[in-house]
């Protein structure tokens, strides 16, 4: 029997996604976002507020870069999340982390987060009922150490970390339970 909740964000998992950019300067900003999906193959869409300095620095650049997290940075992740580039001026710098130019656009890669999608910014979208900045995808750059024997991205060698509305925690994912387009397969036959 199920317990009625509420209102309340009930998507699981949802991303843990670094979203960085440079501003004026070339200074580097990186914040933490979780809503945040692909919205076609070589576009993101980020459901960020506006007042963010992420945002404020995407918008002047028109570029930006989106990396997942991953396990082993889970406390500079949450970091991130958890300070605002609008009141703390050294917050990349605190972490130690190493940013380097993307060679596709004018924002910076963060260097130990294993997968980068390199971004032009394609869209703002504002709404009543939201802020979205929507991304073109230029390039991906991925860490070796995280591909399959195939050349794609290894999820179990990945360990992105995803994140839990429901109890604010953070996971990876586990096994492999199916393969997406034939698990359902054996429904289309008739009976």
């Amino acid at each position: 029997m199920k317990k009625n909740l509420g209102v309340m964000p009930a998507v699981f998992p949802m991303p843990v996604l670094m979203i960085a950019a440079y501003d004026k300067r070339s200074k580097v900003n990186v914040m933490n976002a979780a809503w945040g999906m692909m919205c076609s193959n070589d576009k993101i869409m980020l459901i960020i507020n506006d007042e963010h300095k992420t945002t404020q620095n995407l918008l002047k650049s028109k570029a930006f870069t989106v990396s997942l997290a991953d396990r082993a940075h889970m406390e500079v992740a949450d970091f991130f999340g958890i300070a605002s580039g609008n009141k703390m001026s050294d917050k990349f710098e605190r972490t130690g982390f190493t940013a380097v130019k993307s060679q596709f656009v004018n924002a910076p890669v963060i260097e130990e987060f294993p997968v980068v999608m390199e971004c032009e910014l394609a869209e703002v979208v504002n709404t009543e009922s939201f802020y979205c900045i929507v991304g073109k995808i230029v390039n991906t750059a991925v860490e070796e150490r995280v591909l399959s024997e195939n050349g794609k991205v290894d999820p179990a060698k990945l360990e992105a970390l995803i994140f839990d509305n429901f109890q604010h925690g953070y996971y990876v994912i586990g096994e492999k339970v199916g393969k997406a387009w034939n698990a359902g397969v054996g429904l289309m036959k008739k009976n």
